[in-house]
């Protein structure tokens, strides 16, 4: 194998890598609002203890498909736990700012429509608030958490 061929396959890994990522992501999802719906709908119980539950579960799905599918990490548990909550926290905060910065900017004040559905500023900030939660977990999760 040459060098360039290695380098080749080695961003192609990252690249599967990341898609692996995003595809737990979406699990992650429907994990957190397939509790949610459960525990609200099915079982009656109280819609913040039903929310709580759902984000829970799908922290700890998170958690066991980045583990064994996406970094494929034999590292402890507990040690890789810590460091994965820490991550959630660190990635959160700065999706929580960025989104708190662009809703209190320009960008704030936009409300526009697209094929008759309702794009806001707020919209706008989330979503972009979203993509660098993504992109700083999966770094933070590849580099810290299952190094």
């Amino acid at each position: 194998m040459t060098e360039e061929t290695a380098g080749t396959d080695t961003r192609t890994e990252k690249i599967l890598q990341f898609v692996r990522y995003c595809l737990v992501g979406v699990l992650n999802t429907l994990v957190t609002l397939g509790v949610i719906y459960l525990c609200k709908s099915f079982l009656g119980w109280n819609l913040y203890v039903s929310n709580a539950l759902g984000y829970i579960c799908g922290v700890i799905n998170s958690f066991l498909c980045n583990k064994s599918w996406v970094f494929k990490s034999k590292g402890g548990y507990r040690k890789e736990a810590i460091r994965f909550f820490i991550g959630f926290g660190l990635c959160y905060a700065l999706q929580f700012f960025v989104v708190w910065m662009l809703t209190n900017s320009w960008i704030g004040s936009l409300d526009f429509m697209v094929y008759g559905v309702v794009i806001s500023g707020y919209g706008i900030a989330t979503l972009l608030g979203n993509v660098m939660y993504t992109l700083a977990n999966f770094v933070y999760n590849r580099t810290v958490t299952f190094k």
